[in-house]
């Protein structure tokens, strides 16, 4: 096999992972809690470059407010090998009526809308502090099937 028919791993710009971020809705927040990293699922929207997510009381909530995060997006398509990831390092911070009007007024225009039921009355967002994205290029795929297979 030649080179250029090998899979790639590619650097993304990070401009290119603002875009990507803003084509999704879902993406996982990392924290630490309970003596472990833990990593959450969540809905989330943007507010220019920072993420903002709604969620429930609790650990996520608890652990991510005035802490650095980690927030990681991606695509993948299993059938041809490819995808994007992108992951931003930041602070998270609980946005409350405390905060400046026009600072809660884009956090909750932010289009963050939750997928699971219950309460979801309390905001984060993550500032980035830093952003970098990975593209997975694929190459030659093996045969559907193994040719050996066959009587």
């Amino acid at each position: 096999m030649t080179d250029a028919r090998r899979a790639a791993l590619t650097e993304i710009p990070v401009d290119e992972c603002y875009r990507l971020l803003r084509t999704q809705q879902v993406g996982r927040l990392g924290v630490n809690a309970e003596h472990h990293p833990l990593i959450f699922p969540v809905n989330y929207g943007m507010d220019g470059q920072t993420i903002v997510i709604r969620t429930a009381p609790g650990t996520k909530l608890t652990a991510a407010s005035h802490a650095n995060v980690t927030f990681e997006v991606d695509e993948i398509d299993q059938r041809e090998r490819s995808g994007w990831s992108v992951l931003v390092r930041g602070l998270a911070e609980e946005v409350t009526d405390a905060h400046a009007p026009d600072l809660v007024r884009r956090t909750h225009a932010a289009g963050a809308s939750p997928w699971a039921p219950g309460d979801h009355g309390h905001w984060l967002r993550v500032i980035p502090q830093d952003v970098t994205g990975r593209r997975v290029v694929p190459g030659e795929l093996p045969p559907a099937v193994d040719p050996r297979a066959y009587l």
